[in-house]
């Protein structure tokens, strides 16, 4: 029995009829609206202004000293921000949801927005080269193009994009807002750990958030390339099942050779034309029956009475005959 996903997806000809958010005009105002919060975080970093004294501040604190009993806990519950082990529990539920409502659609949305994540969160993070708390060097900097790689925080973004991509997938009202809920409790939770842990700024914080939800808002331009994917993706099921379906399958035997290299010969063909018994003389049976003729017997070879022809003609001297008068 096959347990895949395509093996669920065979039963029914036409999916289930599944909402697919678009973008309205008020997904268009909130996403115009994060941008801009997005591109004040960078600005206000890059000049250096308040926002770096207060990550200064707050890195001075040391929320870690302040609150040690919280280490333990914090330490396990940041991982739901790293991107290898959300993103297989995430996959996991959306493999299941898959194969419950026969399309791909799930997975290609949360690949689709990994790979979103991954080239613009990295690209920045790069560019800007922003050192982490553990590793400033000046108080009062911003610590930009020194090298590091933690300016937007990727936990947080992620946090964001992996556990949101279940509200954005959600079929109904009241599983989109509860999970919309739980999403926002776990990635707001993730960045205020980073914080209190001190391996990010405050404003790596508040980017990320920007970041991934900036993210999300963007998934339904991205609907149409996942409609295709996943045609093209059936499509090309469909074909190699057309060509197992064409291409012959004989049986092997084990250790034999396999049926058609060599060709079979009827018993016919193996055993030549037909012989007469060499018991018959002139065409008369010398009365053996066929079981005699199966029996074995001692065998007697029949010399011919004709002489032995060599390349250099017969060995028997020519019989001298008497002259004849001419």
């Amino acid at each position: 029995m096959r347990t895949d996903i395509f093996a669920r997806l065979d039963r029914e000809p036409e999916p289930p009829k599944i909402e697919i958010p678009r973008m309205s005009r008020t997904r268009l105002t909130l996403f115009g609206g994060t941008l801009a919060f997005y591109l004040a975080i960078v600005v206000a970093v890059l000049a250096s202004t308040w926002l770096v004294i207060i990550d200064w501040k707050v890195m001075l604190f040391r929320p870690y000293q302040q609150w040690p009993e919280l280490h333990a806990f914090l330490d396990y519950f940041v991982v739901l921000g790293q991107r290898g082990p959300t993103a297989v529990m995430v996959a996991a539920w959306l493999g299941w949801r898959s194969w419950r409502q026969h399309t791909l659609r799930p997975l290609l949305a949360l690949g689709a927005a990994l790979l979103l994540l991954n080239a613009t969160v990295g690209a920045v993070k790069i560019g800007l080269g922003r050192l982490g708390p553990h590793y400033a060097t000046e108080i009062g900097s911003a610590e930009l193009f020194a090298g590091g790689d933690i300016f937007p925080s990727g936990h947080t973004a992620n946090a964001v994009v992996t556990w949101g991509i279940l509200a954005y997938l959600a079929t109904t009202p009241r599983a989109r807002r509860y999970l919309s809920a739980l999403s926002a409790v776990v990635s707001l939770g993730v960045g205020l750990t980073t914080v209190y842990l001190g391996t990010h700024w405050l404003s790596d914080v508040l980017l990320g958030w920007a970041a991934g939800l900036l993210i999300l808002l963007a998934l339904p331009w991205c609907e149409p390339l996942i409609s295709s994917s996943e045609a093209w993706i059936f499509s090309m099921r469909e074909q190699w099942r057309a060509r197992r379906r064409l291409a012959p399958s004989f049986p092997v035997a084990v250790g034999g050779p396999r049926p058609g290299m060599f060709p079979q010969r009827g018993p016919s063909e193996e055993q030549g034309p037909a012989r007469e018994p060499v018991g018959a003389v002139g065409g008369h049976s010398t009365g053996r029956t066929t079981a005699q003729l199966a029996q074995p017997r001692a065998h007697t070879a029949v010399r011919s009475e004709r002489s032995p022809v060599t390349p250099s003609g017969s060995r028997r001297p020519p019989t001298s005959r008497p002259a004849t008068g001419g």
